[in-house]
C-alpha cells in the first residue's frame, strides 16, 4: 500500500509514523533538494512537485492521497497541482484526504459545531478554506474520486505543546470571558486519517477533535503544574497585545463535536482531554 502526501509537514509525518510500520510506502512532494534529502533520510519518497511526469507516475501508483497545504489566494494549490496530474495518470485512489480547519465555522459563542452546522469563516484564511473544501468535493465528484474532509482544531504533540512554550518562557495565560477552543492530539489525528482510509466515503466531512473544549489559561495551567512550574500569571485579551493574526484566532469560540467520526469510523481519540495529551508527552520525554 501507498500513501502520498501533497506537503509533508507535522500532520503528515505523524500519519507515515503510524502507517510504515504497517507496511505501508510513503511518498511526498517537494520543492527542492533540501527538502528531498530530509524526506530520503525518513525513509519518505521525495517527488519533486515541478517534475509532472514523476507526480503522475507516483499518483497512479498510490492507494491514498493526503493533501496537508494551505490555501493561497488562488485556491488550494494541491489541487491545481494534482488534478491534472491525476487526470493524466487516470488514478483514482481509494481515498483522497484534504486537511482543513474548523475555522470554516467561525464565531459560536461557545456553542457546538457539527459538520452539518452552517459555516460562517470570519477571516481570509477560514474563507479561502470554505472555497478549498468546496473545490475538493466538486472535481471529486467531477473525477470520481472518493474524497473526504477533516476539519481540524488547534494541533498539538511531541515538540508542539504548552510544555514547549512553558520551557522557552513564551507561554502566556490569556483569558478571554467564556471563551473555549478544541484540540487534537497529533497522534489521535493520524489514527482518524487511517481510519478514514479504512472506511473510504465520497464526501465525507469529519470534525477529528478531542472531548474537552477547554480555555487557552487551563491548559497552559496543568502543562505547568506537569513541570513543576508556577502557572503564569492570567492576561486579559484586551491587554495581551496580540499581534492581527492572534486577535483572530481569539476572536472566535465554539465547542467542535466530533461524533460523526465516532459513529461512522470507530475512532476513539486515545488522549480524549488535554491532560492526557499533555501527560503523555511529558511521560515519552517530550
Amino acid at each position: 500500500m501507498r500513501l502520498f502526501t501533497f506537503g509533508y509537514g507535522y500532520s503528515a509525518r505523524a500519519l507515515a509514523r503510524r502507517l510504515k510500520p504497517k507496511g505501508w510506502a510513503v511518498a511526498a512532494t517537494v520543492r527542492g533538494p533540501a527538502d528531498a534529502a530530509r524526506l530520503e533520510a525518513e525513509g519518505i519518497t521525495a517527488v519533486p512537485l515541478a517534475d509532472r511526469g514523476r507526480l503522475a507516475d507516483e499518483l497512479a501508483r498510490s492507494h491514498a492521497l493526503l493533501v496537508t497545504a494551505p490555501p493561497d489566494a488562488g485556491g488550494c494549490p494541491g489541487l491545481r497541482a494534482l488534478a491534472p496530474a491525476l487526470a493524466s495518470a487516470g488514478a483514482f485512489p481509494d481515498g483522497t484526504g484534504y486537511l482543513s480547519t474548523t475555522g470554516v465555522y467561525g464565531d459560536r459563542g461557545g456553542g457546538w459545531v457539527f459538520e452539518a452546522s452552517r459555516l460562517s469563516a470570519q477571516s481570509v484564511e477560514g474563507a479561502r478554506r470554505v472555497g478549498a473544501e468546496r473545490d475538493w468535493l466538486e472535481v471529486g465528484r467531477g473525477m470520481g474520486l472518493t474524497v473526504a474532509i477533516f476539519r481540524l482544531p488547534g494541533i498539538y504533540g511531541p515538540g508542539r505543546s504548552a510544555l514547549d512554550r512553558l520551557r522557552a518562557g513564551g507561554a502566556r495565560r490569556i483569558v478571554s470571558a467564556g471563551q473555549v477552543f478544541s484540540r487534537i492530539h497529533v497522534d489521535d489525528l493520524a489514527a482518524g486519517l487511517e481510519a478514514s482510509m479504512a472506511r473510504p466515503r465520497a464526501g465525507a466531512i469529519y470534525n477529528l477533535c478531542d472531548d474537552e473544549p477547554a480555555p487557552n489559561s487551563d491548559v497552559v495551567a496543568y502543562a505547568a503544574g506537569l513541570l513543576g512550574l508556577p502557572p503564569p500569571p492570567e492576561v486579559p485579551l484586551a491587554e495581551a497585545n496580540l499581534s492581527a493574526a492572534a486577535l483572530r484566532f481569539y476572536a472566535e469560540s465554539k465547542r467542535v463535536s466530533n461524533a460523526r467520526a465516532k459513529a461512522e469510523l470507530g475512532w476513539r481519540p486515545a488522549y480524549p482531554t488535554y491532560r492526557e495529551g499533555l501527560t503523555a508527552i511529558l511521560e515519552a520525554g517530550g
